[in-house]
């Protein structure tokens, strides 16, 4: 059984205000005993059964000199190697979506916008263990937990990777400062901050609280895959009068001029971009679905009337000022402005008390929430939960 996260992030000089003003997206920042007294959510042997699961995001990294071996899970316990030998990292990603623990801790950091916070990642190394020296596209905090790990950072000049391997490595990585991080210590790093993390002793584990950073590219993508499907067809193209010719491979110059109207026809507004984000960013990811019930809506009613209710864990919930978007779906118009549902996808509960101030509309959301498994009745967590 896991425990449940009561860790508290202690800036010790900063503030959340000072760390955003100064030092968010612009510069490394070591804190020493972040969370003081820090213990392990999870053991390492639940650590590796976690790995073993269909459904979680697994990869086994080992080095050999200078030969590099990335092998993806689920992993049997027969197929990781010894825990006594060195030089391999195993990789767990988004342990918040099956730990609810794990969830607790990632909520400690939600001073950074929901749209941007990803996902908890942990990772156990043996001695000698680590992912090689690289870069992220994205914010990063490296929570150790557990053992001791050697850090090298440094601003990278020189982006060229390694080549041949099974992972993005820098190929010139000059540190600039060399840092050892005991549990409780977190060190955060800015997009771009090139970073080698090497286990300092056995049984070393880390956790990395990752932030969301689409490209354009994507985000833009998702723009014109919505107003395309939007524009519900359309005019059919007709040909301009033809003549015989010689050359029938040839596309049609009016068929070009036909898409490039069709395509300046497209005027995205404000309210088309929040839509897209809004639904791209609260899209689960593909390993997670969720578990219906069986449980007529008046005793789920009357349930979240009687404890309140809080989101899944695996659930997310965001809110523009015309919109509420949860889990890739867009809520109802009626529903999109309720004061009573943005407070419950910024708190990610609600209390017995405020559900009791619900409307019938609002109450019948709930409980069809709580039916597909969206949200989970009782406004506080157990003690403990497992990491199934």
């Amino acid at each position: 059984m896991t425990k449940m996260s009561t860790a508290t992030l202690h800036w010790g000089a900063f503030t959340e205000a000072r760390f955003l003003r100064e030092i968010w997206q612009r510069k490394p920042l070591l804190l020493r005993q972040a969370f003081p007294g820090f213990k392990p959510l999870l053991s390492r042997a639940q650590l590796f059964a976690l790995a073993g699961q269909d459904d979680v995001e697994s990869r086994l990294l080992q080095r050999a000199g200078r030969r590099w071996q990335l092998d993806h899970g689920p992993f049997s316990r027969k197929q990781l190697p010894p825990v006594e030998q060195r030089n391999w990292t195993l990789l767990v990603q988004g342990v918040n979506l099956h730990v609810d623990a794990a969830g607790d801790l990632l909520r400690q950091f939600r001073f950074i916008p929901d749209a941007r916070l990803d996902d908890l990642m942990i990772s156990w190394a043996s001695e000698g263990g680590g992912v090689g020296p690289h870069q992220d596209a994205y914010d990063v905090f490296l929570l150790q937990a557990a053992g001791r790990r050697r850090w090298r950072i440094g601003p990278v000049e020189d982006a060229t990777l390694q080549p041949g391997k099974p992972v993005k490595l820098l190929a010139k990585f000059t540190p600039e400062e060399d840092l050892i991080l005991e549990p409780g210590d977190m060190l955060y790093l800015p997009p771009g901050w090139g970073h080698d993390g090497i286990a300092a002793s056995g049984d070393c584990m880390t956790y990395s609280v990752g932030f969301r950073a689409p490209p354009q590219g994507e985000l833009l993508k998702e723009v014109l895959w919505q107003l395309a499907e939007a524009q519900q067809g359309g005019a059919i193209y007709r040909d301009p009068p033809l003549r015989s010719g010689a050359s029938p491979a040839r596309l049609p110059e009016a068929m070009v001029k036909f898409a490039r109207e069709a395509f300046n026809r497209l005027k995205p507004d404000a309210a088309m971009f929040e839509n897209v984000l809004g639904l791209y960013l609260t899209t689960p990811k593909p390993q997670v679905w969720f578990e219906s019930v069986e449980t007529p809506a008046a005793t789920l009613r009357r349930a979240c009337r009687q404890t309140g209710c809080r989101l899944d864990r695996r659930s997310k919930m965001l809110y523009t000022a015309q919109a509420l978007f949860f889990n890739g779906e867009k809520v109802d118009a009626a529903l999109a402005s309720s004061a009573l549902l943005r407070q419950l996808a910024d708190q990610q509960n609600l209390s017995a008390a405020q559900v009791q101030s619900a409307s019938s509309a609002e109450l019948a959301a709930l409980a069809d929430w709580c039916s597909i498994g969206w949200l989970q009745p009782g406004h506080e967590r157990s003690a403990e939960s497992s990491p199934a």
